[in-house]
Order: C-alpha cells, then sequence, then structure tokens
C-alpha cells in the first residue's frame, strides 16, 4: 500500500532513540513457520510519541518486544540508540533495558505488597542506583499521585495503578519507554487520563515513547503512527486525529 502524500512532506528528522534494519523475526518451522516481521526497517524518533498499529497478527507487538530487547530477531538487527542489541549477550542486554529502557504494560505488573512510591521506586532500587529526588517529585506530580503515594495497588483504581507504572517506567530517565496496550485494561476515562499524562511526559520531559495499540482513540495522542500488515511497515501517519486513524485502519480490514 502506498503511503499518503500528506504524510510524506519534508518535516525535521529527530535522531532515532531506537530503530531496525531488516528485521525479520520467525516462529516454528515448516508447516508452522510464521513470518512476524518481514524485513523491517524503521526508525522512532527521539523526544517523539510514536504509536505502532495494525490488524491482529500484523506484528505490532513482535515489533515493539524486539525493538525493546524482549525477545531477539531472527535477522536483521535492532539498535537502542548506536547499541546494537544483537552484540549484547545476556547480562549486558539486562543492564541495557535496567538502565536505559522504561516498559509500561497492559497488566500493570505492581508488586502488591510494596505502596505507590516503593513501586515507583523499585527499578532503582534493584539496580543499586539512588533516586533523582527532584526528577521523581516532577514525575510524581506531573501524574497527579502525590496523594497516592502510600497506597498498596489494592487500594487504587486501575487508572491509578496504570498511572503508578506510567511513572514507575519515568523514574529512572530512561532514553525510551516501550508501551504495549497500556490502556487496555482500562476504562475510556481511565485511558484517557494515562494517555494524557504519557502525551505530557514526551511535551514537558522530552521523554520518548513508543506504543503498541489497536485503539484510534489512543494512537490520536501520538505525534506519528507506524501501520504494520503481513509483518510489513506499510504505512505511517503524523499529527493524527481519531477519525483519520479509524479511516486508515479501515483499509487494512481491522
Amino acid at each position: 500500500m502506498a503511503l499518503v502524500a500528506e504524510d510524506l512532506a519534508v518535516r525535521p528528522q529527530l535522531p532515532a532513540a531506537a530503530h531496525t534494519l531488516d528485521a525479520v523475526k520467525v516462529y516454528g518451522k515448516g508447516q508452522t513457520e510464521v513470518c512476524a516481521l518481514d524485513h523491517v526497517s524503521v526508525d522512532f524518533g527521539a523526544a517523539q510519541f510514536t504509536a505502532i498499529m495494525g490488524p491482529s497478527g500484523s506484528g505490532k507487538s513482535t515489533l515493539l518486544h524486539c525493538c525493546a530487547g524482549l525477545d531477539t530477531l531472527t535477522s536483521g538487527r535492532a539498535f537502542i540508540g548506536a547499541t546494537d542489541l544483537s552484540a549484547l549477550d545476556d547480562h549486558d542486554l539486562t543492564v541495557l533495558r535496567r538502565d536505559h529502557v522504561g516498559f509500561i504494560f497492559q497488566s500493570f505488573n505492581l508488586v502488591p505488597i510494596l505502596n505507590a512510591i516503593e513501586n515507583i521506586r523499585l527499578p532503582l532500587r534493584l539496580a543499586g542506583r539512588r533516586p533523582d529526588a527532584a526528577w521523581v517529585d516532577l514525575v510524581v506530580d506531573t501524574l497527579g499521585l502525590r496523594d497516592r503515594l502510600a497506597h498498596r495497588p489494592s487500594e487504587l483504581s486501575g487508572g491509578q495503578q496504570q498511572r503508578v507504572a506510567v511513572a514507575r517506567a519515568l523514574a529512572s530517565k530512561p532514553d525510551i519507554i516501550f508501551a504495549d496496550e497500556p490502556t487496555g485494561n482500562l476504562d475510556s476515562r481511565a485511558g484517557a487520563e494515562v494517555l494524557g499524562f504519557m502525551r505530557r511526559a514526551v511535551d514537558e520531559m522530552h521523554q520518548t515513547i513508543v506504543m503498541v495499540t489497536h485503539d484510534a482513540s489512543a494512537a490520536s495522542h501520538a505525534d506519528r503512527i507506524v501501520f504494520l500488515a503481513d509483518g510489513r511497515v506499510v504505512d505511517e501517519m503524523h499529527d493524527p486525529t481519531t477519525r483519520r486513524v479509524f479511516e486508515r485502519m479501515q483499509r487494512f480490514g481491522s
């Protein structure tokens, strides 16, 4: 499918916080073989909010996981900044993810016996790093969590738990945050709040976010959308609106 002309206008080139070169991911062998990524080369600009969309089975989450170092490519290369993930052993990859990458998932993955601020600081504690108190305070206040810091996950709403998960991802000042369906377990109001806070993290804190979503409204918070189909990049959109995203997705039968 050809890219739409309005989305190919000359735009400022942002440095890539992550990118892939000719990425291929194959699962299974023989008759059960599935090509989840089919020679994908894509950049994700720094200080930018990028959404990845496509029909079910298009390779969205596979691309995210391979870019984040949570899964390995069959061939091709994936980079975070200038670091080639394929050149790292398991230890170095763990350190890279711990020190440079933040994660937000559909399931909040909070530790139930810890309160909100303890969950937010947990990755730093596990890494043996002292938190930047001023930065953590800024994250907490931006996400509206100041009056919830002493509450455990069971005492928080779903939207509040996801805001804690967003704060945890931001607390270590990662180079890039990968989010896989971060509003999938939230109602529309709570989801819109979380997406608004993620948008502020990009605009006000200059964070970089790459988000997989199937929801047109969620994707409209992004600066740019990359569309996948059958494991390939088939389109992209800048400055999306819910209506434009929905119309574009209709072309893919999704």
